[in-house]
C-alpha cells in the first residue's frame, strides 16, 4: 500500500513539474529562447521541449503503452540529467535543484509503478530489485 502511495504522490509531482516547466517555457517564449541560447543550445530546441515535455507526462500517465511509459521515463532521465549538467556548465549550480528534485521523484516514480499499474514494466522491477540487493 505504501508504494503505491509513492507511485502516485511521486507521479504526481513529476507531472506537475514537467507541464509547469512546458507552461513556462509558452509563456515567457523570450526568456526561455535566451536562456536555451546562453547555455549553448539552439533556439529551435524550445518548441521540442514543450511537445516532449507534455507527451512524456501522457505516455506516463496514460499507460497505453508500457514500452512508450518507459521510453518516457528515459527521456526525463536524460533531459533532467542535461539539465542539471548544462546549469553546472554556466556556474549556476542552484539552477540543479529543480533537476535534482525531478530526478528523486523520477526514481520514485519509475521504481514504484508496478505496485501500481498494469501490465507491469519489467524494466522497473529489474531497477528495483538492482537498487535493494545493492543498497543504494
Amino acid at each position: 500500500m505504501t508504494e503505491i502511495w509513492i507511485y502516485w504522490v511521486s507521479t504526481t509531482l513529476l507531472s506537475l513539474l514537467y507541464v509547469t516547466s512546458a507552461t513556462l517555457y509558452v509563456v515567457k517564449a523570450g526568456w526561455v529562447r535566451q536562456t536555451l541560447i546562453d547555455f549553448g543550445y539552439p533556439a529551435y530546441l524550445q518548441p521540442l521541449l514543450i511537445a516532449v515535455k507534455i507527451l512524456a507526462v501522457a505516455a506516463i500517465l496514460s499507460r497505453v503503452s508500457v514500452f512508450l511509459g518507459d521510453l518516457a521515463y528515459a527521456g526525463i532521465f536524460f533531459h533532467l540529467m542535461l539539465s542539471a549538467m548544462a546549469h553546472v556548465g554556466v556556474k549556476k549550480p542552484f539552477g540543479t535543484l529543480p533537476a535534482v528534485a525531478g530526478l528523486a521523484l523520477m526514481v520514485a516514480s519509475f521504481t514504484t509503478q508496478n505496485a501500481a499499474r498494469t501490465p507491469p514494466s519489467s524494466y522497473a522491477e529489474t531497477v528495483a530489485n538492482h537498487m535493494l540487493s545493492h543498497q543504494i
